[in-house]
Protein backbone atom coordinates (compact mmCIF):
# COMPACT_ATOMS: atom_id res chain seq x y z
CA UNK A 1 0.00 0.00 0.00
CA UNK A 2 1.29 3.19 -1.15
CA UNK A 3 0.92 6.21 1.44
CA UNK A 4 3.40 9.44 0.98
CA UNK A 5 5.39 9.96 3.68
CA UNK A 6 7.74 12.69 4.48
CA UNK A 7 8.15 12.99 0.90
CA UNK A 8 6.50 14.10 -2.41
CA UNK A 9 5.31 11.63 -4.93
CA UNK A 10 3.96 11.52 -8.51
CA UNK A 11 2.01 8.95 -9.93
CA UNK A 12 -0.21 9.01 -13.13
CA UNK A 13 -2.85 6.84 -13.60
CA UNK A 14 -3.19 8.01 -17.27
CA UNK A 15 -1.89 10.13 -19.67
CA UNK A 16 1.60 9.07 -19.82
CA UNK A 17 2.41 6.37 -22.44
CA UNK A 18 -0.93 7.45 -24.14
CA UNK A 19 -2.18 10.40 -25.39
CA UNK A 20 -5.94 11.16 -23.55
CA UNK A 21 -7.44 9.75 -20.35
CA UNK A 22 -5.43 12.07 -17.97
CA UNK A 23 -5.21 11.60 -14.35
CA UNK A 24 -1.73 12.61 -12.29
CA UNK A 25 -1.50 12.06 -8.40
CA UNK A 26 0.65 14.20 -6.44
CA UNK A 27 1.13 12.46 -2.60
CA UNK A 28 2.96 14.46 0.13
CA UNK A 29 2.37 13.64 3.79
CA UNK A 30 -0.04 10.89 4.01
CA UNK A 31 -2.44 12.99 1.22
CA UNK A 32 -2.99 13.01 -2.29
CA UNK A 33 -4.37 15.40 -4.83
CA UNK A 34 -5.49 14.62 -8.26
CA UNK A 35 -4.74 16.81 -11.43
CA UNK A 36 -7.78 16.07 -13.95
CA UNK A 37 -9.91 13.36 -14.72
CA UNK A 38 -10.05 12.69 -18.45
CA UNK A 39 -10.95 9.96 -20.66
CA UNK A 40 -10.24 8.77 -23.92
CA UNK A 41 -12.32 7.53 -27.23
CA UNK A 42 -12.39 3.60 -28.29
CA UNK A 43 -11.13 2.18 -30.96
CA UNK A 44 -11.81 -1.19 -33.24
CA UNK A 45 -10.57 -3.25 -29.94
CA UNK A 46 -13.52 -2.04 -27.75
CA UNK A 47 -16.38 -3.05 -30.30
CA UNK A 48 -19.85 -1.25 -29.48
CA UNK A 49 -17.83 0.85 -26.66
CA UNK A 50 -17.17 4.65 -27.72
CA UNK A 51 -15.89 6.22 -23.85
CA UNK A 52 -12.83 4.45 -22.07
CA UNK A 53 -12.42 5.74 -18.77
CA UNK A 54 -9.45 5.36 -16.40
CA UNK A 55 -9.33 2.75 -13.29
CA UNK A 56 -8.94 4.76 -10.16
CA UNK A 57 -8.40 1.52 -8.18
CA UNK A 58 -5.89 2.93 -6.56
CA UNK A 59 -7.19 6.40 -5.33
CA UNK A 60 -10.35 4.68 -4.24
CA UNK A 61 -8.82 2.54 -1.83
CA UNK A 62 -7.16 5.89 -0.60
CA UNK A 63 -10.22 8.14 -1.35
CA UNK A 64 -10.46 9.16 2.63
CA UNK A 65 -6.47 10.63 1.97
CA UNK A 66 -7.68 12.60 -1.26
CA UNK A 67 -8.15 16.23 -0.94
CA UNK A 68 -9.36 17.87 -4.20
CA UNK A 69 -9.29 17.40 -7.71
CA UNK A 70 -7.61 19.97 -9.53
CA UNK A 71 -9.10 20.55 -13.77
CA UNK A 72 -6.52 22.50 -15.97
CA UNK A 73 -9.40 22.64 -18.92
CA UNK A 74 -11.93 21.49 -20.81
CA UNK A 75 -10.93 19.14 -23.00
CA UNK A 76 -12.63 15.52 -22.75
CA UNK A 77 -9.26 14.03 -22.02
CA UNK A 78 -8.84 16.18 -19.14
CA UNK A 79 -12.50 16.47 -17.94
CA UNK A 80 -14.36 13.36 -19.60
CA UNK A 81 -14.74 10.83 -16.74
CA UNK A 82 -15.58 13.43 -13.90
CA UNK A 83 -19.46 12.69 -14.37
CA UNK A 84 -18.72 9.19 -14.40
CA UNK A 85 -16.05 8.65 -11.87
CA UNK A 86 -15.90 11.80 -9.79
CA UNK A 87 -19.16 11.22 -7.16
CA UNK A 88 -17.90 8.03 -6.01
CA UNK A 89 -14.44 10.07 -5.46
CA UNK A 90 -16.71 12.57 -2.59
CA UNK A 91 -14.06 15.53 -2.91
CA UNK A 92 -14.33 18.84 -4.16
CA UNK A 93 -13.22 19.69 -7.73
CA UNK A 94 -11.31 23.14 -8.52
CA UNK A 95 -11.80 24.70 -12.01
CA UNK A 96 -11.65 27.86 -13.69
CA UNK A 97 -15.36 29.49 -14.83
CA UNK A 98 -15.22 28.13 -18.03
CA UNK A 99 -14.17 24.65 -17.51
CA UNK A 100 -16.85 24.75 -14.55
CA UNK A 101 -19.67 25.50 -17.04
CA UNK A 102 -18.36 22.33 -19.23
CA UNK A 103 -18.61 20.53 -15.84
CA UNK A 104 -21.77 21.68 -14.66
CA UNK A 105 -23.47 20.67 -17.60
CA UNK A 106 -21.90 17.35 -17.93
CA UNK A 107 -23.16 16.36 -14.66
CA UNK A 108 -26.52 18.06 -15.10
CA UNK A 109 -27.09 15.79 -17.88
CA UNK A 110 -25.51 12.89 -15.83
CA UNK A 111 -28.43 14.01 -13.21
CA UNK A 112 -25.49 14.62 -10.12
CA UNK A 113 -24.93 18.05 -9.96
CA UNK A 114 -25.96 18.28 -6.59
CA UNK A 115 -23.77 15.40 -5.51
CA UNK A 116 -20.81 16.95 -6.66
CA UNK A 117 -18.66 19.69 -4.74
CA UNK A 118 -17.77 21.57 -7.82
CA UNK A 119 -16.23 25.30 -6.97
CA UNK A 120 -15.07 27.53 -9.01
CA UNK A 121 -11.75 29.87 -8.85
CA UNK A 122 -10.92 33.00 -10.42
CA UNK A 123 -8.36 32.82 -13.55
CA UNK A 124 -5.67 33.23 -11.14
CA UNK A 125 -7.30 31.34 -8.24
CA UNK A 126 -5.81 29.22 -5.54
CA UNK A 127 -6.66 26.86 -2.60
CA UNK A 128 -4.86 25.51 0.03
CA UNK A 129 -5.27 21.73 0.28
CA UNK A 130 -3.20 19.74 3.60
CA UNK A 131 0.35 20.16 2.57
CA UNK A 132 -0.29 21.17 -1.27
CA UNK A 133 -0.80 25.23 -1.98
CA UNK A 134 -2.35 25.47 -5.14
CA UNK A 135 -2.95 28.19 -7.78
CA UNK A 136 -4.00 28.09 -11.48
CA UNK A 137 -1.11 30.05 -13.97
CA UNK A 138 -3.15 30.88 -17.45
CA UNK A 139 -1.47 29.18 -20.46
CA UNK A 140 -2.67 29.21 -24.01
CA UNK A 141 -4.29 26.37 -25.88
CA UNK A 142 -6.82 25.15 -28.16
CA UNK A 143 -9.70 26.28 -25.10
CA UNK A 144 -10.37 29.45 -23.19
CA UNK A 145 -8.68 29.26 -19.85
CA UNK A 146 -6.16 26.63 -20.38
CA UNK A 147 -4.81 26.93 -16.18
CA UNK A 148 -1.72 25.52 -15.77
CA UNK A 149 -1.18 24.30 -11.73
CA UNK A 150 1.82 26.00 -9.12
CA UNK A 151 1.78 23.35 -6.99
CA UNK A 152 4.09 24.41 -3.45
CA UNK A 153 4.36 21.69 -0.86
CA UNK A 154 7.44 21.57 1.83
CA UNK A 155 9.13 19.34 -0.44
CA UNK A 156 9.46 21.41 -3.24
CA UNK A 157 7.67 23.67 -6.06
CA UNK A 158 5.56 21.52 -8.78
CA UNK A 159 4.88 23.58 -12.40
CA UNK A 160 2.61 21.40 -13.65
CA UNK A 161 1.70 22.35 -17.04
CA UNK A 162 -1.62 20.64 -18.34
CA UNK A 163 -1.50 21.08 -22.30
CA UNK A 164 -0.09 24.48 -23.43
CA UNK A 165 1.41 26.53 -26.10
CA UNK A 166 2.93 29.98 -26.66
CA UNK A 167 0.79 32.31 -28.27
CA UNK A 168 1.33 36.15 -28.94
CA UNK A 169 -1.69 36.36 -30.61
CA UNK A 170 -4.20 34.24 -28.40
CA UNK A 171 -7.74 35.43 -29.77
CA UNK A 172 -9.62 34.68 -26.44
CA UNK A 173 -7.96 34.98 -23.14
CA UNK A 174 -4.12 36.68 -21.31
CA UNK A 175 -1.58 34.05 -20.62
CA UNK A 176 0.67 34.65 -18.07
CA UNK A 177 3.88 36.26 -19.85
CA UNK A 178 7.40 35.35 -20.13
CA UNK A 179 7.76 37.65 -16.86
CA UNK A 180 5.35 35.88 -15.01
CA UNK A 181 6.70 32.28 -15.59
CA UNK A 182 10.08 33.84 -14.95
CA UNK A 183 9.09 35.21 -11.37
CA UNK A 184 7.59 31.29 -10.74
CA UNK A 185 10.97 29.78 -11.99
CA UNK A 186 12.67 32.99 -10.06
CA UNK A 187 11.14 31.17 -6.42
CA UNK A 188 12.30 27.74 -7.12
CA UNK A 189 10.97 24.75 -8.79
CA UNK A 190 11.49 21.29 -8.05
CA UNK A 191 10.13 19.54 -11.11
CA UNK A 192 8.18 20.50 -14.44
CA UNK A 193 5.55 17.92 -15.53
CA UNK A 194 4.76 19.31 -18.93
CA UNK A 195 2.58 18.51 -22.56
CA UNK A 196 4.87 16.07 -24.38
CA UNK A 197 2.85 15.34 -27.91
CA UNK A 198 4.88 17.67 -29.71
CA UNK A 199 8.39 17.01 -28.76
CA UNK A 200 9.07 16.11 -31.97
CA UNK A 201 8.32 19.04 -33.78
CA UNK A 202 11.01 21.43 -34.52
CA UNK A 203 8.73 24.55 -35.45
CA UNK A 204 6.86 26.50 -32.59
CA UNK A 205 3.15 25.84 -32.70
CA UNK A 206 2.12 28.92 -34.36
CA UNK A 207 -0.58 31.73 -33.06
CA UNK A 208 -3.94 31.44 -33.24
CA UNK A 209 -4.29 34.71 -34.90
CA UNK A 210 -2.07 33.82 -37.87
CA UNK A 211 -4.80 31.41 -39.42
CA UNK A 212 -6.96 34.48 -39.93
CA UNK A 213 -5.73 36.17 -43.21
CA UNK A 214 -5.51 32.28 -45.32
CA UNK A 215 -9.13 31.49 -44.07
CA UNK A 216 -9.89 34.88 -45.19
CA UNK A 217 -8.29 34.47 -48.51
CA UNK A 218 -9.66 31.05 -48.77
CA UNK A 219 -13.34 31.74 -47.73
CA UNK A 220 -13.11 34.97 -50.07
CA UNK A 221 -11.88 32.43 -53.47
CA UNK A 222 -14.95 30.38 -52.88
CA UNK A 223 -17.87 30.58 -55.53
CA UNK A 224 -20.36 28.84 -53.81
CA UNK A 225 -21.58 27.94 -50.11
CA UNK A 226 -18.53 27.43 -47.74
CA UNK A 227 -18.35 24.86 -44.86
CA UNK A 228 -15.78 25.18 -42.60
CA UNK A 229 -14.94 22.45 -40.23
CA UNK A 230 -12.58 22.64 -36.73
CA UNK A 231 -12.64 21.29 -32.99
CA UNK A 232 -15.45 22.94 -31.54
CA UNK A 233 -13.75 23.28 -28.62
CA UNK A 234 -11.79 25.47 -30.12
CA UNK A 235 -13.66 28.38 -28.99
CA UNK A 236 -10.76 30.72 -30.35
CA UNK A 237 -11.27 29.07 -33.60
CA UNK A 238 -14.92 30.24 -33.61
CA UNK A 239 -14.06 33.61 -33.03
CA UNK A 240 -12.09 33.49 -35.64
CA UNK A 241 -14.10 32.10 -38.37
CA UNK A 242 -16.77 34.53 -36.92
CA UNK A 243 -14.75 37.02 -37.94
CA UNK A 244 -14.01 35.89 -41.64
CA UNK A 245 -17.89 35.57 -42.05
CA UNK A 246 -18.45 39.03 -41.51
CA UNK A 247 -15.36 40.31 -43.26
CA UNK A 248 -16.32 37.62 -46.22
CA UNK A 249 -20.09 39.35 -45.99
CA UNK A 250 -21.59 35.99 -45.58
CA UNK A 251 -23.94 34.90 -42.57
CA UNK A 252 -22.96 32.68 -40.08
CA UNK A 253 -24.51 29.56 -39.10
CA UNK A 254 -23.20 26.66 -36.57
CA UNK A 255 -23.88 23.07 -37.20
CA UNK A 256 -23.55 20.72 -34.66
CA UNK A 257 -24.36 19.71 -30.71
CA UNK A 258 -21.03 20.49 -29.79
CA UNK A 259 -20.40 23.61 -31.06
CA UNK A 260 -23.77 24.90 -29.66
CA UNK A 261 -22.37 23.79 -26.41
CA UNK A 262 -18.95 25.01 -26.17
CA UNK A 263 -20.42 28.45 -28.03
CA UNK A 264 -23.28 28.98 -25.15
CA UNK A 265 -20.93 28.01 -22.83
CA UNK A 266 -18.32 30.73 -23.94
CA UNK A 267 -20.89 33.17 -24.10
CA UNK A 268 -21.52 32.09 -20.37
CA UNK A 269 -18.07 33.48 -19.62
CA UNK A 270 -17.98 36.59 -21.59
CA UNK A 271 -16.37 35.22 -24.88
CA UNK A 272 -18.01 35.07 -27.91
CA UNK A 273 -19.39 38.28 -27.90
CA UNK A 274 -19.29 40.03 -30.81
CA UNK A 275 -21.11 37.59 -33.45
CA UNK A 276 -22.09 38.51 -36.78
CA UNK A 277 -25.66 37.51 -37.94
CA UNK A 278 -26.27 34.61 -37.65
CA UNK A 279 -28.69 31.87 -39.23
CA UNK A 280 -30.28 28.77 -38.18
CA UNK A 281 -30.22 24.77 -40.61
CA UNK A 282 -33.68 25.94 -41.64
CA UNK A 283 -32.28 29.45 -42.74
CA UNK A 284 -29.46 28.67 -44.83
CA UNK A 285 -31.85 27.71 -47.81
CA UNK A 286 -33.27 30.67 -47.73
CA UNK A 287 -29.70 32.48 -48.75
CA UNK A 288 -28.18 32.60 -51.97
CA UNK A 289 -24.97 29.84 -51.81
CA UNK A 290 -22.31 32.79 -51.27
CA UNK A 291 -24.06 34.24 -48.69
CA UNK A 292 -23.32 31.84 -45.76
CA UNK A 293 -21.11 30.15 -44.15
CA UNK A 294 -21.43 27.01 -41.98
CA UNK A 295 -19.23 26.11 -39.31
CA UNK A 296 -19.85 22.04 -38.56
CA UNK A 297 -18.42 19.63 -36.71
CA UNK A 298 -16.84 16.44 -38.01
CA UNK A 299 -13.60 17.33 -39.18
CA UNK A 300 -11.88 13.55 -37.62
CA UNK A 301 -14.52 11.99 -39.78
CA UNK A 302 -16.88 10.98 -36.88
CA UNK A 303 -20.21 9.38 -38.57
CA UNK A 304 -22.71 10.94 -36.84
CA UNK A 305 -21.52 14.51 -36.80
CA UNK A 306 -22.54 17.03 -39.24
CA UNK A 307 -19.93 17.34 -41.99
CA UNK A 308 -20.07 13.09 -42.51
CA UNK A 309 -24.25 13.87 -42.71
CA UNK A 310 -23.63 16.26 -44.78
CA UNK A 311 -21.01 14.68 -46.89
CA UNK A 312 -23.56 11.84 -47.13
CA UNK A 313 -26.31 14.20 -47.83
CA UNK A 314 -28.03 13.28 -45.13
CA UNK A 315 -28.61 16.49 -43.17
CA UNK A 316 -30.54 19.55 -43.63
CA UNK A 317 -27.66 21.21 -44.52
CA UNK A 318 -26.55 20.52 -48.09
CA UNK A 319 -23.85 20.48 -50.09
CA UNK A 320 -23.51 20.47 -53.93
CA UNK A 321 -21.17 20.88 -57.09
CA UNK A 322 -19.04 23.77 -56.53
CA UNK A 323 -19.52 24.46 -52.86
CA UNK A 324 -15.96 23.98 -50.56
CA UNK A 325 -15.48 22.57 -47.68
CA UNK A 326 -12.45 24.05 -45.45
CA UNK A 327 -10.58 21.70 -43.14
CA UNK A 328 -9.20 23.97 -40.08
CA UNK A 329 -8.30 20.96 -38.34
CA UNK A 330 -5.34 18.66 -38.13
CA UNK A 331 -5.95 15.01 -38.71
CA UNK A 332 -5.35 12.95 -35.54
CA UNK A 333 -3.63 9.77 -35.69
CA UNK A 334 -6.04 7.06 -36.18
CA UNK A 335 -8.51 9.17 -37.96
CA UNK A 336 -7.28 9.21 -41.48
CA UNK A 337 -9.64 6.43 -42.40
CA UNK A 338 -12.57 8.33 -41.70
CA UNK A 339 -11.64 11.63 -42.70
CA UNK A 340 -10.49 10.15 -46.17
CA UNK A 341 -14.23 8.66 -46.05
CA UNK A 342 -16.01 11.83 -45.49
CA UNK A 343 -13.03 13.45 -48.23
CA UNK A 344 -13.95 10.71 -51.02
CA UNK A 345 -17.65 11.46 -50.32
CA UNK A 346 -17.37 14.77 -50.90
CA UNK A 347 -15.11 14.40 -54.44
CA UNK A 348 -17.75 12.56 -55.27
CA UNK A 349 -20.18 15.15 -55.64
CA UNK A 350 -17.44 17.69 -56.98
CA UNK A 351 -17.11 19.84 -53.86
CA UNK A 352 -14.00 21.37 -53.36
CA UNK A 353 -11.95 20.54 -50.18
CA UNK A 354 -8.83 22.35 -48.79
CA UNK A 355 -7.12 21.58 -45.76
CA UNK A 356 -4.05 22.96 -43.81
CA UNK A 357 -1.57 21.13 -45.79
CA UNK A 358 -2.16 23.49 -48.60
CA UNK A 359 -2.78 26.59 -46.84
CA UNK A 360 -1.93 27.85 -42.90
CA UNK A 361 -5.95 27.59 -42.01
CA UNK A 362 -4.99 25.57 -38.57
CA UNK A 363 -2.00 25.44 -35.61
CA UNK A 364 -1.66 22.94 -33.10
CA UNK A 365 -2.48 24.04 -29.25
CA UNK A 366 0.71 22.06 -28.24
CA UNK A 367 4.42 23.19 -27.71
CA UNK A 368 7.06 22.22 -30.13
CA UNK A 369 10.70 22.44 -29.23
CA UNK A 370 11.25 26.02 -29.16
CA UNK A 371 8.64 26.52 -26.66
CA UNK A 372 9.33 23.96 -24.44
CA UNK A 373 13.38 25.35 -24.81
CA UNK A 374 11.52 28.86 -23.65
CA UNK A 375 9.83 26.95 -21.04
CA UNK A 376 12.79 25.36 -19.49
CA UNK A 377 14.99 28.07 -19.46
CA UNK A 378 11.75 30.56 -17.27
CA UNK A 379 11.25 27.72 -14.77
CA UNK A 380 14.76 26.25 -14.81
CA UNK A 381 13.28 23.41 -13.15
CA UNK A 382 15.94 20.53 -11.31
CA UNK A 383 13.53 17.96 -12.73
CA UNK A 384 11.68 17.22 -15.87
CA UNK A 385 8.85 15.21 -15.97
CA UNK A 386 7.41 14.45 -19.18
CA UNK A 387 3.40 13.43 -19.24
CA UNK A 388 0.79 13.49 -22.04
CA UNK A 389 1.98 11.66 -24.84
CA UNK A 390 3.36 8.05 -26.26
CA UNK A 391 6.31 6.71 -24.83
CA UNK A 392 8.29 7.89 -28.17
CA UNK A 393 7.10 11.97 -27.29
CA UNK A 394 7.87 11.65 -23.44
CA UNK A 395 11.03 10.08 -24.34
CA UNK A 396 12.36 12.68 -26.89
CA UNK A 397 10.94 15.34 -24.32
CA UNK A 398 13.24 14.17 -21.80
CA UNK A 399 16.05 13.54 -24.48
CA UNK A 400 15.58 17.21 -25.46
CA UNK A 401 15.73 18.85 -21.89
CA UNK A 402 18.46 17.12 -20.74
CA UNK A 403 20.34 19.10 -24.07
CA UNK A 404 18.92 22.23 -22.80
CA UNK A 405 20.18 22.30 -19.45
CA UNK A 406 17.68 20.63 -17.59
CA UNK A 407 19.44 19.04 -15.06
CA UNK A 408 17.29 15.65 -14.57
CA UNK A 409 15.04 14.22 -16.27
CA UNK A 410 12.83 11.17 -15.74
CA UNK A 411 10.69 9.26 -17.83
CA UNK A 412 7.74 7.25 -16.05
CA UNK A 413 4.40 5.29 -17.46
CA UNK A 414 1.51 4.80 -15.99
CA UNK A 415 1.27 3.02 -12.64
CA UNK A 416 5.05 3.94 -11.82
CA UNK A 417 5.16 5.71 -8.40
CA UNK A 418 7.75 8.55 -8.64
CA UNK A 419 9.98 9.86 -5.87
CA UNK A 420 10.73 13.86 -6.82
CA UNK A 421 12.01 14.17 -3.43
CA UNK A 422 13.94 13.96 -1.38
CA UNK A 423 16.52 12.59 -3.35
CA UNK A 424 14.47 12.43 -6.73
CA UNK A 425 13.66 11.34 -9.46
CA UNK A 426 13.21 7.62 -8.48
CA UNK A 427 10.82 5.01 -9.70
CA UNK A 428 10.19 3.72 -6.13
CA UNK A 429 7.19 1.60 -6.68
CA UNK A 430 4.47 0.35 -9.42
CA UNK A 431 0.66 0.38 -9.04
CA UNK A 432 -1.92 -1.34 -10.73
CA UNK A 433 -3.27 1.30 -13.80
CA UNK A 434 -6.02 -0.04 -16.25
CA UNK A 435 -9.12 0.79 -18.14
CA UNK A 436 -12.88 0.82 -17.55
CA UNK A 437 -15.36 0.90 -20.54
CA UNK A 438 -18.96 3.64 -20.29
CA UNK A 439 -20.82 -0.08 -22.24
CA UNK A 440 -24.28 1.27 -22.45
CA UNK A 441 -24.90 3.24 -18.96
CA UNK A 442 -22.70 0.55 -17.40
CA UNK A 443 -19.23 0.65 -16.65
CA UNK A 444 -17.36 -2.15 -16.67
CA UNK A 445 -13.09 -3.41 -16.81
CA UNK A 446 -11.97 -3.20 -20.61
CA UNK A 447 -9.88 -6.25 -20.14
CA UNK A 448 -13.08 -7.71 -18.47
CA UNK A 449 -15.68 -10.64 -19.05
CA UNK A 450 -18.02 -8.74 -21.12
CA UNK A 451 -15.73 -7.38 -23.85
CA UNK A 452 -13.60 -10.80 -24.18
CA UNK A 453 -16.90 -11.97 -24.96
CA UNK A 454 -17.60 -9.22 -27.29
CA UNK A 455 -14.38 -9.18 -29.26
CA UNK A 456 -14.45 -13.42 -29.45
CA UNK A 457 -17.76 -12.67 -30.85
CA UNK A 458 -17.31 -9.63 -33.49
CA UNK A 459 -13.73 -12.45 -34.37
CA UNK A 460 -15.66 -15.53 -34.77
CA UNK A 461 -19.49 -15.36 -35.26
CA UNK A 462 -22.00 -16.98 -32.92
CA UNK A 463 -23.84 -19.80 -33.01
CA UNK A 464 -27.36 -20.61 -30.92
CA UNK A 465 -28.47 -24.67 -30.60
CA UNK A 466 -31.55 -25.97 -29.29
CA UNK A 467 -31.95 -29.79 -28.71
CA UNK A 468 -34.97 -31.76 -28.26
CA UNK A 469 -34.66 -34.55 -25.73
CA UNK A 470 -37.50 -37.27 -25.34
CA UNK A 471 -38.22 -37.42 -21.47
CA UNK A 472 -39.66 -40.87 -22.18
CA UNK A 473 -36.79 -42.44 -24.43
CA UNK A 474 -33.91 -40.18 -23.44
CA UNK A 475 -33.40 -39.53 -27.21
CA UNK A 476 -32.46 -36.49 -29.34
CA UNK A 477 -35.95 -35.74 -31.39
CA UNK A 478 -34.88 -32.64 -32.88
CA UNK A 479 -31.97 -30.44 -33.44
CA UNK A 480 -32.30 -26.62 -34.49
CA UNK A 481 -29.12 -24.31 -35.49
CA UNK A 482 -28.91 -20.70 -35.60
CA UNK A 483 -25.70 -18.37 -37.00
CA UNK A 484 -24.64 -14.92 -36.37
CA UNK A 485 -21.44 -13.84 -38.16
CA UNK A 486 -20.52 -17.24 -39.78
CA UNK A 487 -18.72 -16.36 -43.28
CA UNK A 488 -21.48 -18.26 -44.75
CA UNK A 489 -24.02 -17.62 -47.25
CA UNK A 490 -26.67 -18.61 -49.77
CA UNK A 491 -26.61 -22.91 -50.68
CA UNK A 492 -23.44 -23.17 -48.33
CA UNK A 493 -24.97 -21.41 -45.38
CA UNK A 494 -28.00 -24.14 -45.79
CA UNK A 495 -25.51 -27.09 -46.32
CA UNK A 496 -23.27 -26.15 -43.49
CA UNK A 497 -26.47 -26.03 -41.05
CA UNK A 498 -27.33 -29.17 -42.08
CA UNK A 499 -24.06 -30.90 -41.62
CA UNK A 500 -23.99 -29.27 -38.34
CA UNK A 501 -26.86 -30.87 -37.35
CA UNK A 502 -25.86 -34.20 -38.43
CA UNK A 503 -22.80 -34.06 -36.66
CA UNK A 504 -24.45 -32.93 -33.97
CA UNK A 505 -26.59 -36.21 -33.63
CA UNK A 506 -23.84 -38.60 -34.02
CA UNK A 507 -22.23 -36.88 -31.19
CA UNK A 508 -25.68 -37.17 -28.96
CA UNK A 509 -25.51 -41.09 -29.28
CA UNK A 510 -25.34 -42.53 -25.75
CA UNK A 511 -24.97 -39.01 -23.46
CA UNK A 512 -28.83 -38.29 -23.26
CA UNK A 513 -29.19 -39.15 -19.68
CA UNK A 514 -26.03 -36.61 -18.82
CA UNK A 515 -27.04 -33.13 -19.57
CA UNK A 516 -24.06 -31.23 -19.26
CA UNK A 517 -21.76 -34.40 -20.91
CA UNK A 518 -24.41 -33.77 -23.60
CA UNK A 519 -24.30 -30.44 -23.95
CA UNK A 520 -20.26 -29.96 -24.06
CA UNK A 521 -20.89 -32.90 -26.85
CA UNK A 522 -23.16 -30.63 -28.96
CA UNK A 523 -21.28 -27.63 -28.84
CA UNK A 524 -17.70 -29.26 -29.69
CA UNK A 525 -19.58 -30.86 -32.74
CA UNK A 526 -20.73 -28.11 -34.41
CA UNK A 527 -17.72 -25.95 -33.32
CA UNK A 528 -15.95 -28.27 -34.27
CA UNK A 529 -17.75 -28.72 -38.05
CA UNK A 530 -17.82 -24.63 -38.38
CA UNK A 531 -14.13 -24.80 -38.10
CA UNK A 532 -13.84 -27.22 -40.85
CA UNK A 533 -16.03 -25.02 -43.02
CA UNK A 534 -15.09 -21.49 -42.26
CA UNK A 535 -11.74 -21.63 -40.31
CA UNK A 536 -13.68 -20.08 -37.50
CA UNK A 537 -14.19 -21.15 -34.11
CA UNK A 538 -17.49 -19.53 -33.48
CA UNK A 539 -19.01 -19.21 -29.40
CA UNK A 540 -22.15 -21.80 -29.44
CA UNK A 541 -24.96 -21.54 -26.79
CA UNK A 542 -26.70 -24.64 -26.22
CA UNK A 543 -29.78 -25.42 -25.32
CA UNK A 544 -31.27 -28.45 -24.02
CA UNK A 545 -35.31 -29.02 -23.79
CA UNK A 546 -37.07 -31.89 -22.41
CA UNK A 547 -40.33 -32.96 -24.51
CA UNK A 548 -42.97 -35.45 -24.20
Amino acid sequence: MTTPGKELLFLALGGSDEIGMNVNLYGCEGKWIMVDLGLTFAGADYPGVELVLPDLEFIEARKKDLLGIILTHGHEDHIGAVPYLAAELDVPLFATPFTATLIGRKLEEEGILNDVDLQVLPLDGSVDLGPFKCRFVPLAHSIPEMSAVEIDTPYGRIFHTGDWKLDEEPVLGTPATADELTAIGDKGVLALVCDSTNAFNPSESGSEGSVYEDLLKSVKEAKGRVLVTSFASNAARMQTLANVARAAGRKLCFAGRSIDRIVKAAQANGYLKNLPDQVDWDGVDGLKRHEVMIVATGGQGEARAALARIAEGNHPISLEEGDTVIFSSKQIPGNEVAIGRVMNNLARRNIRTVTEKQVHIHVSGHPGQPELEAMYGWIRPEILVPVHGERRHMAEQARFGLSKGVPRAIVQSNGDVVRLAPNGPEIVGKERTGRLVLDGEEIVPADGITMNERRKLSINGHMALAAAISASTGKVRDIELRLQGIPLDGEDREQFIEDAIHAARDAAEGKAADKEKLREALRLAVRREATDWTGKKPVVDVMILSVD
